[in-house]
């Protein structure tokens, strides 16, 4: 890795220890502050509507003291702005949100490492008032691969430091996404997700018949990432899954739960966890299962990164 890049001193934080901060949630922040959500692509458009509002987002986080912003890509694959009619603007949704994430940085970091991650999802479109994918739109690998290699490539020629991979929870799906993203020569982090049941019953967040602990298995096992954990999952669900993730990766742990619940294409801000309480709780994931990268997503915001930031620097016994 070139010295005296982003990812060499969160490199250099993580061999030393360090609690290294994601940001909180990108498009659940851009809804709060008021830009509209696609009926469609959920927070991809606000790039395009609200592109000072996003930069905003971002200079905030780092201000707030994180060490990775997020491009507000989750949702710019093809299949997301094909179904949106945005289809032939997906190259200039994609270069602009990594643009302007740059610029947050230039603005914000003063001299510290912050990184821009490359946010690639295997999101496709859900069925209408739901968070349930619909089974029509799942492509086949060849498709995913296709797809996934356009956004990874968008996004590393745009400058990104590192692609995150977001909800990584169908395997059919996920190992075609860290093709694409290993393909760029970029660090690779990879995010599960999963739903507890009633029940108890832990499963991949997109393959309800799928055991978590099968998928997680499968995406491990498959390689490429410098990082795994798990993100955009219920915090009840988070110690379980990181249990599992442990046995199977001895490397980088990361974790940033969502708080609340989503009701397309809007995120529903109840019962959010507090800043003070999600803090303690990151502490006892630093404890017991080595958890070295921390953040929010969907529901979390300024208060919940400013409050992790009160964690940088501790050591645990």
């Amino acid at each position: 890795m070139t010295a005296n890049t982003p990812m060499s001193g969160i490199a250099a934080g993580l061999a030393a220890g360090d609690l290294i901060l994601l940001d909180g949630a990108t498009g659940t922040e851009l809804q709060r502050r008021g830009a509209p959500m696609h009926s469609e692509a959920w927070c991809a458009t606000a790039t395009l509507t609200d592109p000072d509002i996003l930069l905003a987002v971002h200079r905030d986080y780092i201000l707030a003291g994180a060490d990775i912003v997020t491009t507000n890509t989750f949702s710019t694959n093809r299949f997301m702005l094909e179904a949106a009619g945005l289809g032939p603007r997906l190259p200039e949704i994609n270069r602009r949100a990594v643009e302007i994430a740059l610029q947050a940085r230039e603005i914000a970091a003063a001299g510290r490492p912050v990184a821009v991650a490359g946010s690639i999802s295997h999101q496709v479109p859900v069925v209408p008032g739901s968070d349930f994918r619909d089974p029509a739109a799942v492509p086949d690998r060849a498709t995913a691969l296709a797809v996934f290699k356009e956004i990874a490539e968008i996004l590393a020629d745009a400058g990104v430091d590192m692609i995150l991979l977001e909800m990584m929870s169908d395997p059919d799906l996920a190992l075609p996404a860290i093709e694409a993203a290993r393909a760029t020569g970029l660090p690779v982090w990879v995010g599960l997700s999963a739903r507890l049941e009633e029940g108890g019953r832990l499963v991949s967040y997109h393959r309800r018949e799928m055991l978590f602990v099968e998928a997680a298995e499968i995406i491990i096992a498959a390689g490429g990432g410098s990082a795994y954990g798990i993100m955009h999952t219920a915090i009840p669900a988070v110690g379980p899954c990181l249990e599992i993730i442990r046995r199977h990766w001895p490397g980088p742990l990361l974790a940033y739960p969502d708080s609340g619940h989503f009701r397309m294409p809007e995120w529903v801000f109840e019962d959010i966890v507090t800043p003070s309480a999600f803090a303690e709780i990151a502490r006892q994931w630093q404890k017991v299962f080595g958890v070295a990268i921390v953040g929010g997503c969907c529901g979390l915001g300024l208060d919940h990164i400013r409050e992790l930031a009160r964690l940088r620097g501790e050591r645990l016994p």
